[in-house]
């Protein structure tokens, strides 16, 4: 029986371990469907420095995140004071655990796993600041977020002894709030900084459209972040060798739960966002993300039912709120800032509205003042740091490229190259552009 019990133990090890392999294999969809989308709201002049933008994100970030950025989440469950326990060392680069090991069997994946996760937060950004932003500028933003912001948040909400925890009782199991709204907001000070591109608003502010240049692209990008979603998920979830689930904050769950609310969560957004919109396409497929985010939080305590009424609210409201920023000109082409930012507060705020009093392991039962006092404060940490860093950027003039540089199109200014070399030509704005160089001397 011994034998038997051993063998058991580390065939469920290595289930555990082939589970987390395929989450990261999953998450790395993500990535495609970002580069996709992205590729498709973009001019034909920018479509290849939009690319290198999603490609950038994983170089530095993936990196990074193993220098600071997993020591960061494992040393600052307590708030900015940092502690040097036993977990913490061991997510310092020069520890044993953080690298080949094979007595080690979890610290890889759960690293694997969570810089995939670091990276997606910088890949929200990415398509928020399409068409006019220097890609040296994105890297130190990516970095910022991805490698430093995201795990501070990640560390105070979705760790097992987080002072949102165990202070307030939040409770986010699949990163609404620390992944989606975070990101959104830090894109949200950004943009504030960054301005609008060129041509999208008339003398009076009045908001003109600049098409996606190929919108099945955008479409099919979105299908894709919807499949990896899923490798999503299943990293915020965490196996034990009993044969049994629990969230990151020690409460019992399992995947049925995950499947059910996240698949009724995306039908939801779709249709809220189809209702408000009478179908238009790309806020469809997009309002199909928010409805996932809108149940996220809550993902592992709501009936299905619940979960698909919270998504259609999710879906329907996200395009509103787009089209307000789109207002007040915040230049937003992909609707990062309503999808994942407000909609990752929504959904955070949602599990105060309708779990409140589900008991917690280390921590006060959930809460609505608990739940809305932590989304404050993930909108103020996203928000901050994403507005004074892009600021200082600013002022140096790092931030944004030259006016001349915007109109030729960043893939022949930055890159340089072209998408279609053979195809679809290039799209500057020939009258503007004139008028620069006849003012410059050019011509």
């Amino acid at each position: 029986m011994e034998g038997i019990s051993e063998a058991y133990e580390l065939f469920s090890i290595a289930s555990i371990e082939a589970f987390y392999w395929w989450c990261i294999a999953f998450m790395l969809l993500i990535h495609a469907g970002f580069l996709s989308y992205e590729i498709g709201v973009s001019r034909v002049k920018n479509v290849l420095a939009s690319a290198m933008k999603n490609l950038m994100t994983i170089a530095v970030v993936i990196p990074t995140f193993y220098f600071f950025g997993w020591w960061i989440y494992n040393a600052f469950p307590d708030g900015l004071i940092p502690r040097m326990s036993e977990g913490a060392l061991a997510a310092l680069p020069w520890s044993e655990n953080m690298g080949p090991n094979v007595a080690d069997h979890a610290s890889g994946i759960f690293w694997g796993a969570f810089a995939l996760f670091a990276a997606t937060t910088s890949s929200i950004l990415s398509g928020a600041i399409i068409e006019r932003i220097r890609l040296s500028a994105f890297v130190v933003l990516a970095i910022i977020l991805g490698s430093v912001i995201w795990n501070l948040a990640a560390s105070w909400g979705w760790h097992g002894e987080g002072w949102f925890l165990t202070k307030f009782g939040y409770h986010d199991v699949a990163a609404a709030g620390v992944v989606h709204a975070i990101a959104g907001f830090f894109a949200l000070g950004v943009l504030i900084n960054l301005g609008p591109r060129i041509g999208r608003y008339t003398k009076e502010g009045k908001p003109l459209n600049i098409l996606p240049h190929n919108l099945p692209s955008t479409l099919l990008g979105l299908m894709l972040i919807f499949v990896g979603f899923f490798g999503f998920l299943g990293g915020c979830i965490i196996a034990v060798t009993n044969g049994e689930w629990m969230t990151i904050y020690g409460t019992p769950t399992n995947l049925s739960a995950f499947a059910f609310n996240g698949l009724m969560g995306l039908s939801g957004g779709l249709i809220g966002a189809y209702i408000v919109t009478k179908g238009d396409p790309f806020w469809v497929a997009s309002g199909g993300l928010a409805g996932v985010i809108s149940v996220g939080a809550g993902l592992d305590l709501y009936h299905p039912a619940l979960a698909f009424i919270i998504a259609v609210i999710g879906g329907a409201i996200s395009p509103l709120i787009g089209t307000s920023l789109e207002r007040k000109k915040i230049d937003d082409p992909v609707g990062a800032i309503a999808v994942h930012g407000f909609i990752g507060i929504w959904s955070v705020i949602a599990v105060g509205i309708f779990a409140s009093g589900y008991p917690n392991v280390n921590g006060p039962e959930i809460s609505f003042i608990g739940q809305l006092i932590c989304a404050i404060i993930i909108i103020c940490l996203g928000f901050i740091p994403g507005y004074g860093i892009s600021l200082m950027m600013k002022k140096l003039n790092l931030l944004r490229i030259p006016e001349q540089a915007e109109l030729l199109g960043l893939d022949l200014t930055e890159i340089p190259g072209t998408a279609y070399p053979e195809g679809i030509p290039s799209t500057p704005e020939k009258s503007k552009l004139k008028e620069i160089n006849t003012k410059n001397k050019v011509i």
